[in-house]
């Protein structure tokens, strides 16, 4: 799990420079010859009851101020100013607006109030003055109370509203309480919106602790981690080509190899009469395609040959053999699904990827590795992705 640190944005609340002049441009009024005494003697009234904690009263005055006839801009802009600042320093929405629910809010988890920061998001949230930076605060003041579960459900609800650092916050409550579920749904949104391989790198770290994976399922997390750039180490580049060999997918784990040399992990001997053999089985699945591909009697066996294609780079015809396959209505629904889905998205079509893997459900890891694709399908960049593959050979 990523280090969490929480961000002390409440000083975002503070009252605006204007605000706060209001009380050293108040303090010579009427003094200034542009505020006239029927203008200047309510608002010193005003701010003198203000300071005694009388809001509404000051606002009675600050509009008698506001009523006064020929007013010039520089009493109009006082009143004003006043006006702000009072609204703002007495906490109360009704007087104050959202400048005041916010002040409220900051002071109050300035003073680590955290229940009162809850309250005052409540009204926000009833005076539709909710904003993101406020909505972070109750979310933080949620976690630091202790309330970690209502602490994911506000953040939740946040939907849209919920930034990089929200959604964070989201993970470690999670993370604390074993939600697993919220986890993913954090990383998924941090995914979709980062694209940052660190989320990718956790949220598939959760897919692979998942229980009862085949190695067909573990081989489409690799292949995740592959088109995300999150193989980390020679053993994930060693153990998928590895896996790529025993299920019969030679091409795809020859280009695993390539890239592993190339990042300077696979240079060793035993790497490279790996990479020697699935080179030579490539070849050999390449050589005997077409007639195993006519040979095919279900939709399994095609849909393997479909995945073949993929993974050697021929992501168009694979699209068009997977769709064969799916007439073919194959027993694993699930990885004919993940099959199209990857192909899809591997020759451009993102859009009908997504369509594709959402429409596989169910309970199991198949499904759930299928979202994940769909996620990945859904990225601004999936669109644009290569598939972890040599390219193809010329026919």
């Amino acid at each position: 799990m990523t280090k969490f640190k929480l961000q002390a944005v409440a000083a975002a609340f503070l009252l605006s420079t204007a605000a706060l002049g209001a009380g050293t441009l108040l303090a010579t009024v009427p003094a200034y010859a542009a505020v006239r005494a029927v203008v200047g003697e309510p608002l010193q009234q005003a701010m003198a009851l203000a300071a005694k904690g009388d809001y509404k009263g000051a606002m009675v005055l600050v509009d008698k101020a506001a009523a006064a006839a020929d007013k010039t801009a520089e009493e109009t802009s006082t009143i004003n100013q006043v006006k702000a600042y009072i609204g703002a320093k007495s906490g109360d929405v009704s007087i104050g607006g959202a400048a005041a629910g916010k002040t409220k809010l900051a002071n109050d988890y300035n003073a680590k109030s955290y229940a009162a920061v809850i309250a005052d998001g409540e009204a926000l949230q009833k005076a539709g003055a909710m904003d993101a930076a406020s909505a972070q605060v109750v979310a933080q003041s949620y976690y630091l109370s202790g309330n970690k579960a209502g602490c994911i459900k506000y953040v939740k609800a946040m939907g849209g509203m919920a930034d990089e650092t929200t959604l964070q916050l989201q993970m470690k409550c999670a993370y604390d309480t074993n939600d697993e579920a919220s986890q993913r749904d954090a990383l998924e949104q941090l995914v979709a919106r980062t694209g940052k391989a660190e989320y990718w790198t956790q949220l598939l770290k959760l897919a692979d602790q998942a229980k009862g994976l085949t190695d067909h399922q573990s081989l489409n997390i690799y292949r995740l981690k592959y088109l995300t750039g999150t193989l980390a180490s020679k053993d994930d580049y060693i153990n998928m080509a590895q896996l790529d060999l025993q299920l019969g997918f030679p091409a795809e784990g020859a280009a695993v190899m390539d890239k592993g040399a190339a990042a300077g992990l696979l240079n060793d001997d035993r790497s490279k009469k790996l990479s020697a053999l699935a080179k030579s089985q490539a070849d050999q699945v390449a050589a005997g395609q077409a007639a195993a591909l006519a040979g095919a009697k279900d939709g399994d066996a095609v849909i393997k040959i479909a995945e073949q294609q993929v993974g050697a780079g021929n992501a168009k015809d694979a699209v068009t053999t997977a769709k064969s396959a799916m007439a073919k209505s194959p027993k694993d629904k699930d990885q004919a699904a993940i099959v199209l889905g990857w192909a899809q998205v591997a020759s451009g079509s993102g859009a009908d990827a997504v369509k594709t893997l959402q429409a596989d459900k169910g309970d199991g890891n198949g499904p759930m590795i299928a979202h994940l694709y769909s996620v990945y399908a859904a990225h601004p960049q999936a669109a644009a992705a290569a598939p972890a593959a040599a390219p193809a050979k010329k026919k």
